[in-house]
């Protein structure tokens, strides 16, 4: 009967964006930018950033563990963006673009991002400086999907740790935060 409550609310929710020109607005940064919604289940703001909260995490292809298992996810602290909430599930896409669903508890609000995920060259490198400048001294030179703690980003640029690494990078070279967010 869960399943049959989820497609009804699916068909209600389809329903009522094809009558709004809403519905266009397909991403989750315009979402952001236009105002995040509030979740329906935590109220908290959706889309938004988390990361895995352990090693081995199934991606399922509906909000049930009878769903198929379609991904395994085997590293924690991967940022994923939750896209929706039903129940204790919650829809989650990753930096490439995969998406399904995963119980909450397996899911922290720490923020974590990656570094230029969709860097095609993986010779290029991204700097993590002393300070939030260009100018700033350079702490360490950081590899496409190099994965980061978020300690703080006030719109232009990120606090960030890596390792033993702590500097700041440029929020528009990390996927796990959206353009101009402040984190605290």
């Amino acid at each position: 009967m869960r399943l049959d409550r989820f497609v009804m609310a699916l068909a209600l929710a389809l329903a009522a964006m094809m009558s709004s020109p809403a519905w266009l607005v397909t991403t989750a940064a315009s979402a952001q930018a236009a105002g995040e919604t509030a979740g329906s289940v935590t109220g908290l703001p959706v889309p938004r950033y988390v990361s895995l909260k352990n090693d081995r995490v199934n991606l399922r292809e509906g909000p049930s563990k009878e769903n198929r298992t379609s991904w395994v996810f085997q590293r924690a602290g991967l940022p994923v963006e939750i896209t929706a909430e039903f129940e204790t599930w919650r829809r989650i896409r990753d930096a490439e673009g995969a998406e399904g669903w995963v119980l909450h508890s397996l899911l922290s609000g720490r923020r974590t991002a990656l570094v230029v995920p969709w860097s095609k060259n993986r010779e290029e490198t991204i700097a993590l400086m002393e300070r939030a400048d260009e100018r700033a001294a350079l702490v360490a030179r950081l590899a496409p999907n190099v994965l980061a703690n978020v300690k703080s980003c006030a719109g232009s640029w990120c606090r960030v740790t890596v390792a033993e690494h702590e500097g700041f990078i440029r929020q528009d070279r990390l996927w796990g935060v959206y353009p101009n967010e402040r984190v605290n």
